[in-house]
């Protein structure tokens, strides 16, 4: 039953990496890791713009520096996290613990679940900041705009993440419900070779001598 548990087939067996950039969860990761690269780092270098009035910078949504701010976190994270999952994802096979699995697939899943969320957040404040952004000149415009078609990206990316992660975690469930049963409570299990309920016992036999039983009182005459 371990062996198979959620999506891990061949626990112990060797890594094998064609195979493994092949699979949907893989390439989804790299997808949303470089989604999340774009984000972020277009922000960074692009998405401040100096204010002469103000002497200082401003973000490009609209002046409103938590939405820079919140699209440099989200995507920063996300980074990291797909770094941290795309290496589980590698390691996964050699786990030859079901618990141990369940809590890797259970993370993935609520990470997956959450952070699309945020993205579809995400993408709302940067679309409604840039909608009432209203001098688009000192701008780049093409980074602005590629900031909002990532984040939307990164909510489909993420969204399917999450479906593959509830698809593995139901495998495992449903692997452990099938396989495992409770002895005392299972009465399908054949007896141990060594007890039997009824009958005689394997092995046993007859003994030489008679087993005609003498009436009581009956006199029986030595034989010489």
């Amino acid at each position: 039953m371990e062996s198979g548990a959620y999506g891990a087939s061949l626990a112990g067996g060797a890594f094998d990496f064609a195979s493994f950039i092949r699979q949907p969860q893989t390439i989804l990761r790299f997808l949303s890791w470089i989604f999340s690269i774009v984000v972020f780092a277009t922000i960074t270098a692009e998405g401040y713009i100096n204010n002469i009035k103000q002497d200082s910078a401003k973000c490009m949504f609209n002046d409103n520096d938590s939405a820079c701010s919140y699209g440099v976190a989200i995507g920063i994270l996300a980074f990291l996290a797909c770094v941290i999952f795309i290496i589980l994802d590698a390691y996964f096979p050699q786990i030859s613990n079901a618990k141990e699995r369940k809590y890797i697939v259970t993370g993935d899943l609520v990470f997956s679940g959450v952070w699309a969320f945020l993205w579809f957040i995400c993408f709302c404040v940067l679309a409604n900041q840039w909608s009432k952004t209203n001098d688009t000149k000192a701008i780049a415009t093409d980074a602005a705009q590629a900031v909002v078609a990532f984040s939307f990206f990164s909510i489909i990316t993420w969204a399917l993440l999450t479906y593959f992660a509830y698809g593995r975690y139901r495998q495992g469930v449903s692997d452990f419900a099938q396989d495992y049963r409770d002895p005392a409570s299972d009465h399908t299990t054949p007896y141990p070779p060594s007890t039997y309920p009824t009958g005689v016992p394997e092995g046993y036999q007859q003994s030489p001598f008679s087993h005609s039983q003498e009436r009581p009182g009956e006199y029986q005459p030595p034989s010489y």
